[in-house]
């Protein structure tokens, strides 16, 4: 894997870890436990799972035409920090159809803990397949930022996780 998505990996990796270690005790009612007008801990990690096993499907299958594809610019760059910053302020975004749509329902922490092992694994593998010179094309579609690269990709996915780990926090303290 290059470098920078190893790099990326890893850090993806530590906070996925971090917050499954923080609900491996949890009974299915404290998973989903749903305060008024909120998601539950199920749901939230739920959500996190399904985009990013949706972001996976899509550039499985946008790599098989990676070549063909422009390289991202000043543009794309710019349209990630606003997307970083937009993850770390305490706004509310509504989830994508197409995510609302295939989040599924998750019985128990181990259930969480297999399905987003499962997607991780597969992202690694994915991630893996990328030479230096295809790090940046415009290989993602964010469905507000639009194309990205693949190191662009992968730091949402991050920046992802940071933003709905104070909503986990919060739920943790109500159970």
């Amino acid at each position: 894997m290059q470098p920078d998505l190893q790099r990326l990996f890893d850090l993806i990796e530590q906070q996925s870890q971090s917050l499954l270690n923080r609900i491996d005790s949890l009974n299915t009612d404290q998973l989903h436990h749903q305060p008024p007008g909120k998601w539950s801990l199920s749901q939230v990690f739920a959500h996190l799972i399904t985009s990013e096993q949706l972001s996976v499907q899509y550039l499985k299958k946008k790599i098989q035409a990676i070549d063909e594809q422009p390289d991202t610019g000043i543009i794309e760059e710019l349209k990630i920090l606003t997307l970083i910053i937009s993850q770390r302020l305490p706004f509310k975004f509504k989830a994508p159809k197409v995510v609302v749509d295939h989040t599924p329902t998750f019985n128990d922490a181990a259930e969480i803990a297999k399905a987003w092992n499962q997607t991780r694994a597969e992202l690694k593998d994915l991630l893996g397949r990328f030479a230096n010179n295809q790090l940046k094309r415009k290989i993602y579609k964010h469905p507000v930022a639009g194309k990205l690269n693949i190191v662009q990709a992968t730091r949402f996915l991050s920046e992802h996780i940071i933003h709905h780990t104070p909503q986990i926090k919060r739920l943790l303290k109500q159970n």
